[in-house]
């Protein structure tokens, strides 16, 4: 073992690396080192954007003007379709929601979501049992939005509804929708 040892020592070395040798060589060093630090903010960039955007994101809200007082009857649920506050200007129709409106025979006015809270489907109003009710996993609700059967966890959302100068008004706002 130790002629082993000996012969590996005695074998020849290469001419020492010259000045120019070495900087060719550190050059690719730091050549990989720096467009691997490039590459990971390029994929690490996009990632943390995407964490921290909601904590610097305004929510928008606008008031919508979705008719006049006199084209809701009183007692009865209408659909009603305005444009989202948050919409991009590039949306098109995609911008326009909807809602659900009654008038009160008080004169006020509800608006629900048309979207279950459960996973966001868009339930119908049926007028006979005066019931919302989701097509997707049988959620049901009682006209004044709360939860009548099924998994919906909670009930329908609401909006803020006014009245100006005759027209009725929704302000528009994000809505919660669960995903479990």
């Amino acid at each position: 073992m130790t002629g082993d040892v000996e012969a590996h020592a005695k074998l020849p070395q290469g001419p020492a690396p010259t000045p120019e040798e070495v900087t060719r060589r550190s050059f690719f060093v730091k050549l990989t080192w720096g467009l691997g630090a490039l590459g990971a903010a390029l994929v690490t960039a996009p990632v943390i954007g995407f964490i921290f955007a909601p904590l610097f994101r305004r929510t928008s809200y606008a008031w919508r003007s979705v008719g006049k007082v006199d084209d809701f009857k009183v007692g009865e649920t209408t659909a009603v379709k305005f444009q989202d506050a948050s919409a991009l200007p590039w949306a098109g129709v995609t911008s326009n929601i909807a809602a659900w409106l009654r008038r009160d025979a008080n004169g006020d006015f509800t608006a629900f979501a048309v979207n279950c809270t459960h996973l966001g489907c868009p339930v119908r109003w049926v007028a006979g049992p005066k019931l919302f009710m989701c097509p997707c996993h049988g959620g049901v609700y009682y006209q004044d939005g709360s939860v009548a059967a099924g998994p919906p966890p909670r009930a329908l959302e609401r909006y803020l509804v006014r009245v100006v100068e005759g027209s009725v008004q929704i302000q528009t706002r994000p809505l919660e929708i669960d995903t479990h």
